[in-house]
């Protein structure tokens, strides 16, 4: 004797399984340009010097992971775990770093030109002499984060939290727009902002510059600079 399912469940199944996400057959693949490894786990692997390159790295969670001199151009990372993870030295122009968990991750050195950092959690991240001109941290969270020797040329830090952030060393040669940001003691120490958008007296207020800050016109440095630094 057969069975089958009443046809009301048997279409409700059918429904799920076309409408369900795709589960990746990619998680036990080695490293290659254009891999699908979107919500595999790569926890506390070492796959330095690997081609990343146009990747579904979609909520892939990188905990702890040694990626350092690898290639992550155009790759989709939007969502994943970077925790304590380094890809100092990597090239990842263009990528989609949007909604990252970053606590104490390594970009030092990183080329993500034209990259998105959007709504990305990056505390205490470094961000060390990265090439990172044209690249967008609207509504980042970046506090403590470390731009000493960055070229920030063009990049976009609208409603972004800088609190603590160290920008005092980053390098530039065009505008930076800033509007919106969070500056709580942040570092300015010898930037010329001259030609940032979107910054505030009130933003400064509680920034931390010095002497060789230049601000826009029409905005004042603040009695309290130079700052006590925690």
């Amino acid at each position: 004797m057969s069975y089958s399912l009443p046809s009301a469940i048997a279409v409700g199944f059918a429904t799920f399984l076309a409408t369900s996400p795709a589960i990746s057959a990619d998680c036990a693949s080695m490293a290659h340009s254009g891999v699908d490894w979107q919500d595999c786990p790569k926890r506390a692997l070492i796959i330095r010097e690997s081609d990343l390159s146009g990747a579904n790295l979609v909520e892939t969670d990188f905990t702890s992971t040694d990626l350092r001199h690898s290639n992550f151009d155009g790759a989709n990372l939007e969502g994943a775990t970077l925790v304590r993870s380094s890809l100092a030295g990597s090239s990842a122009k263009g990528a989609n770093f949007a909604k990252v968990e970053g606590y104490r991750t390594d970009f030092s050195g990183v080329d993500a030109q034209g990259s998105a950092f959007i709504n990305a959690e990056l505390q205490r991240v470094e961000f060390s002499g990265a090439n990172l001109a044209g690249t967008s941290f609207e509504k980042a969270e970046l506090g403590r984060a470390n731009f000493g020797g960055a070229d920030l040329t063009g990049s976009r830090f609208t409603l972004a939290n800088l609190a603590r952030a160290d920008l005092s060393m980053a390098k530039f040669t065009g505008p930076l727009d800033f509007a919106n940001a969070f500056f709580y003691l942040t570092r300015l120490g010898g930037l010329d902002l001259s030609a940032a958008t979107g910054l505030t007296q009130y933003q400064l207020d509680m920034a931390c510059g010095d002497a060789e800050t230049r601000l826009p016109a029409g905005l004042t440095a603040p009695a309290s600079w130079p700052c006590k630094l925690d």
